[in-house]
């Protein structure tokens, strides 16, 4: 398995095929402005080669160039769910620690990271009752 394309917006990385309409769906939340106007930066991953990955093995196929600081993949359980939620993986703190966060606040994430405004336990923090980041 090769490795990501080394990008410098974050990269969503599909491992779950088997809803086509829940990934077009997907992909429309991610490039539609956020309630404050805001997108997340982000370069979209679509190969089979990559289906049902793990954090961990995501985490191997990051080139060592790829400096942002998180990963996402678009698995199982985001296309199975109400709100898309997606799998955030922190790439600067301990390995493999992930928080879902619904598609449409991806934004949110991914800007106060890569801007270094807060830190990924704020919204390990925020996570709703069920796990799910839906915004502070």
């Amino acid at each position: 398995m090769r490795q990501f394309p080394c990008t410098l917006e974050a990269l969503v990385v599909r491992t779950d095929f088997s809803a086509d309409g829940a990934w077009d769906a997907l992909r429309a939340a991610l490039f539609s402005p956020g309630k404050d106007g805001l997108l997340a930066n982000v370069a979209l991953v679509d190969d089979r080669q990559y289906e049902d990955l793990t954090p961990d093995q995501a985490l191997d196929l990051i080139p060592a160039e790829y400096q942002h600081p998180l990963l996402v993949l678009a698995d199982s359980k985001a296309v199975a769910s109400a709100g898309l939620p997606l799998l955030v993986v922190d790439r600067r703190g301990e390995r493999g620690r992930c928080v879902r966060v619904v598609t449409a606040e991806l934004w949110s994430i991914e800007n106060n990271l890569s801007g270094a405004n807060m830190d990924f336990e704020e919204f390990v923090g925020a996570v709703d009752d069920d796990g799910v980041f839906r915004g502070v």
